[in-house]
Order: C-alpha cells, then sequence, then structure tokens
C-alpha cells in the first residue's frame, strides 16, 4: 500500500504525471495477467441439425395462458389461484429481490459516499510521550466531528463492471423465477390430467362391476338350469369382488391426486376435496412454429437464465482484471476536533484533510492471478452449462413432439382394437345367456374389451400430457424481448472472453 496526501492547493498537473507514473510501473513490473484466457463460446442453435426432427409446420407459440387450450375452466381457476399463493412462487420473487439488493449495494460503490462520524473520548495522556505539558499526565477529554467524503475514481472500470455482473444476475434470477412458474403451471396441468385420468379409468372400472354383475346373475341362471355349477358362480363372484376392489383403488388415487392438487396451489388439503371431475377438451393438432431453434433461445426462461449469468460472469473476468491496475480513492474531510468542551465549536478547532489514496499491487504471490483464472473456470463451466441448457431444450421439444406423433398413430389404432374387442365381448355375453358357450369364453373376452377400453383412455391422457409437456417445453408462452436484445447486442462480448496478451 502506497499512500499520498495533497493538501488543497495542490497541482492537478503533478496528480496526473504521478499517476501516469504509476501505470506505466503497473505495466512494467507489477503483476499482470499475461497467459490468461479462455476461448469458450457459447453454443448457437444453427449449429445443431434439427430440420428433421423440428420442422417448420407454420404453428404458434404458446401464448401465457396455454392452459385455456384445454377448454376446462376449473384447470385455468387453479393455475390462477396457485399464481397468487403458491410458496414456491413466493420463494422465487424473493430470490430475486434479494438479487436486486446486490446491484444495489454494487452500484452505490460506484457513487460518492459522505459519511459523517462524532466521537468522545476520555484519556489519560503519557507525560514522556508525544503530547507535551500541561496535557501529557492529565487525563483530557477530546471531542471529534468530522464529515468525509470518499469516491472511487475507478479509472479500470472495476465497479462498474461489478454492478453489470450484479444486474445481470438479477435478471438471470427474474428468468429463473419464470422458470419456477412455468414449472408450477406445468405440474399443476399434469396432475390435473392425472385426476382425469383416474376418473376415465373408474368409469371403466365401473362399467366392469357392472358387467361382472350380469355374468353372476346369468351364472344363477344357468345353474338353476342345470348348465353350470357353484363352482362357475364362486368364480363370478370373485372377478366381481376384484372389480369393486379396483374401483375402490382408483377412488383412493383420486383423493390423493386431489390433495396433490391443493398443495401445489398453496392451500391445505380440504381444498382439494371441491376439486370437481375435471372437463378437459379432445386434443388438437399441434404443429411447431417456424424458426424455433433461433427463437427458443428468448422464449424458455431456462436458457435466458444460463445466458444472463455467462454475461454476469463476462464482467466478473474484467473486474478481476481490473484488479491488476492501480486504484485510485479520493477523499476529504472537514470537521472540529478538540480537547474538552469549551473549545470545541471555536474557530481554532477546525480540521481538514484531502488526497488521493492510490493502491497498486506489485508482488502478491498469484493470488490476482489465481483469482482471475478462477474467474475463468467459472465462465468455461457458465459456457457449457448455457450449452446442455440448450442441448436438453431442443431434445425436450423434439421428444415431446415425437411421443405426439407416436399416441396419434397408436390412437388409430387402439381405437380400432376396442370396438372389435366390444362386438366380441357383446356377442360373447349373448351366446352365454343363450348356453352357446361357457363362462370363461365370455371371462376372457370380457377382458379383452376392458383392456381395449383401458388402453384408449391410457393412451387419450398420454396424449394430452404430452401437448402439456410440449408448450411447456415451448416456453409456455415466456417472452423476454428485453433480455434477448440486450444479449444479441453483446453476443461477441459473451460468446469469447479473451485475456488481453
Amino acid at each position: 500500500m502506497n499512500s499520498q496526501t495533497f493538501g488543497p492547493g495542490a497541482s492537478t498537473h503533478a496528480l496526473r504525471v504521478g499517476v501516469s507514473a504509476i501505470c506505466v510501473a503497473a505495466l512494467s513490473a507489477c503483476a499482470n495477467y499475461a497467459g490468461i484466457h479462455s476461448d469458450k463460446r457459447i453454443a448457437q442453435p444453427r449449429q445443431f441439425e434439427t430440420n428433421r426432427s423440428l420442422p417448420a409446420e407454420h404453428g404458434s407459440w404458446p401464448t401465457a395462458d396455454w392452459v385455456r387450450q384445454f377448454g376446462d375452466a376449473q384447470l385455468s381457476a387453479l393455475v390462477a389461484e396457485a399464481l397468487r399463493s403458491s410458496p414456491t412462487l413466493e420463494q422465487a420473487a424473493a430470490r430475486v429481490r434479494l438479487a436486486w439488493t446486490y446491484s444495489d449495494t454494487a452500484k452505490a460503490a460506484t457513487l460518492p459516499r459522505v459519511d459523517a462520524n462524532y466521537s468522545l473520548t476520555r484519556e489519560r495522556y503519557s507525560g514522556t510521550a508525544l503530547v507535551p505539558p500541561p496535557d501529557g499526565g492529565s487525563w483530557q477529554t477530546e471531542n471529534k466531528a468530522l464529515l468525509g467524503l470518499s469516491y472511487d475514481l475507478d479509472l479500470w472500470g472495476k465497479e462498474r463492471e461489478a454492478l453489470k455482473s450484479a444486474i445481470s444476475q438479477a435478471q438471470a434470477s427474474e428468468a429463473d423465477a419464470q422458470f419456477v412458474k412455468l414449472t408450477l403451471q406445468t405440474t399443476i396441468a399434469r396432475s390435473y390430467n392425472q385426476l382425469a385420468r383416474l376418473y376415465a379409468l373408474r368409469d371403466i372400472a365401473v362399467q366392469e362391476v357392472a358387467r361382472r354383475e350380469q355374468i353372476d346373475r346369468i351364472t344363477a341362471g344357468r345353474i338353476a338350469t342345470g348348465l353350470d355349477t357353484q363352482e362357475e358362480r364362486k368364480i363370478a363372484q370373485a372377478n366381481l369382488a376384484t372389480s369393486r376392489a379396483a374401483v375402490a383403488a382408483l377412488d383412493g388415487n383420486i383423493s390423493s391426486t386431489r390433495y396433490q392438487l391443493a398443495a401445489l396451489i398453496g392451500a391445505g388439503p380440504d381444498r382439494g376435496l371441491s376439486i370437481a371431475r375435471p372437463a378437459l377438451g379432445s386434443s388438437e393438432e399441434v404443429r411447431l412454429p417456424d424458426d424455433l431453434p433461433a427463437d427458443l433461445i428468448g422464449r424458455r426462461p431456462d436458457i435466458v437464465a444460463a445466458r444472463w449469468r455467462v454475461d454476469a460472469i463476462t464482467h466478473d473476468v474484467k473486474e478481476a482484471k481490473a484488479e491488476f491496475y492501480p486504484d485510485i480513492n479520493l477523499s476529504a474531510a472537514i470537521g472540529l476536533d478538540a480537547f474538552g468542551f469549551g473549545r470545541f465549536l471555536t474557530a481554532a478547532s477546525r480540521t481538514a484533510s484531502a488526497g488521493p489514496a492510490i493502491h497498486l499491487p506489485i508482488f502478491d504471490a498469484g493470488e490476482l492471478r489465481a483469482q482471475l483464472k478462477g474467474r475463468y473456470a467459472r465462465f468455461d463451466d457458465a459456457v457449457a452449462a448455457y450449452d446442455q441448457t440448450l442441448i436438453t431444450a431442443l431434445a425436450d421439444v423434439a421428444t415431446q413432439l415425437g411421443r405426439i406423433r407416436s399416441s396419434d398413430a397408436q390412437l388409430v389404432e387402439a381405437k380400432a382394437a376396442q370396438q372389435a374387442a366390444r362386438s366380441a365381448d357383446a356377442l360373447a355375453i349373448t351366446q352365454y345367456k343363450a348356453g352357446l358357450t361357457n363362462q370363461l369364453t365370455v371371462l376372457n373376452a370380457d377382458l379383452a374389451a376392458f383392456g381395449a377400453d383401458q388402453a384408449v383412455a391410457n393412451l387419450e391422457m398420454n396424449r394430452r400430457d404430452q401437448q402439456i409437456a410440449l408448450a411447456s417445453a415451448l416456453g409456455g408462452g415466456y417472452v423476454d424481448a428485453s433480455a434477448s436484445a440486450a444479449l444479441a447486442d453483446g453476443a461477441a462480448r459473451t460468446g469469447s472472453v479473451t485475456a488481453a496478451r
């Protein structure tokens, strides 16, 4: 640490000469960051092959109220309730506020600071030291009041880069909060669709109970005519009990899913009991929007957050580089300083000081270089995290689209199989009544029809679940145009950070 103080009349020319000399010394003899750099670049969507997996289909991006596409007012109301009261969203909002307080703190470091201080000290001064008699060797009360001003010139932009980094981190937190919101909406929609699935399966199970009751009655009639024995009756009753147990199990799952939905929206379990049976509409045709890979980076909040973090660490690197240069801080103070109270408010008690304080790192045993290397390591990590987020997002969209296309194809065949199984089941019942076949044939036909109904119901619910997942993969209506524009302007800067050689 090397400091120098100038009086109020010090020459400005002398200060400039002194600063220039310090800069020359910094470049020639002091700590430097030569050889420390990174050549990493964030990935661009166009570098990935997506034309076949993500074709342009002239579709539309999801809107902010994308859950409305399923035509269920209760689902929209549950999502709106969650956005108002979910503790998960409140936590995310608190993290955003915290991030912005860090930026406010960083901003304060770029501005002048004014402080007022007052102290009263009762002290006995040595009679053989610096203070001469009569004060030396006696007890004195010192009153001191100072008004101080300090300002870091920030010639190399260290504080400004710290502020930019804090702002980018806050922007990343904003995007993170939007991702939490999207995740919550998606989870509620998928859980609600699961509730619809359970109700559909329960309807099939209830129909199965009715069918087994019918078989039991027919079997009783056949026993009376000598066509069947009590063994067939016991089998029919056992199958009936099994079907009724399946209905009870589905009722339990329905209750559990309602409780889960209540927890997701931030309410108690009783709120779940008031959730009515879902009335979701049929699945619509799915078509991807054009320019999907390129536009996705501004519509997926997790990608936006990852890119803001790359931007933040870019500024951290520049801040670390500025640490190698001289730090000049201007300070001034004016006040009163006197022994006792009688002379405290007199002109003779006035005190004042002004001047620069200059800090120049000369030998720090490699601390600054290690710090800069660490920043570059964090930068490389952030670039890799961004790349992985982008790759995962593209794969997510392609996966959900592929699943939807597969479900559409499966549904065609499953519905054909369902129709055939129902016809076979009806024929078996008719023949059983007429005594033309046995109970085993009826049960086999019944199981086939029951399985076909379940397969169609599950495929329809799977298809809607995949449609929900695709809307989420496309960003769920999120658009961060300001962030995209700002980051696009700084693409060259965030794409590659290279230290001066």
